[in-house]
């Protein structure tokens, strides 16, 4: 059995951690530019082929609300950063695609988030950032009977 006391004090320094470098790294975005939230939307679109997804995976990578995705979604849409339409394939479903502008945008921005990402990140080895990607995977995966 897992000691209580550490794994709590994991727990707790996994938490802070996690905070403090969201703190960091969160200064890249600007609401005048894009948001954390819509850079999360567009990091998903542009990884689909010919920069698509269907909504429900972009919303299955958000941490918000599939409401407050649908509402991102189309604040974007009248932002000319992303087009929405039916999903043939699925006719309650929707697609979202980046467009010219939202991809160049997020090119943009994703260059210098990456750097700020690396230099956070660069405190650890590459055998570190290995082990904390094996274990954040780890810790991610649901528990039998949860």
């Amino acid at each position: 059995m897992t000691d209580r006391r550490l794994a709590i004090d994991a727990w707790e320094s996994l938490f802070r951690a996690q905070h403090e470098v969201f703190d960091d790294i969160n200064d890249d975005f600007h609401e005048d530019t894009l948001s954390q939230a819509e850079y999360d939307v567009l990091l998903t679109v542009t990884r689909g082929e010919n920069m698509t997804a269907r909504l429900r995976d972009v919303t299955a990578n958000m941490l918000i609300s599939q409401p407050s995705v649908s509402r991102l979604v189309d604040r974007m849409a009248a932002r000319g950063l992303i087009a929405k339409c039916a999903d043939p394939d699925d006719g309650r479903g929707a697609l979202v695609r980046a467009t010219d502008a939202g991809a160049a945008l997020f090119r943009r921005l994703a260059s210098a988030h990456g750097r700020a990402i690396a230099e956070r990140m660069s405190l650890l080895s590459d055998e570190e950032l290995s082990q904390l990607r094996d274990l954040t995977v780890k810790l991610r995966k649901k528990q039998p009977g949860c």
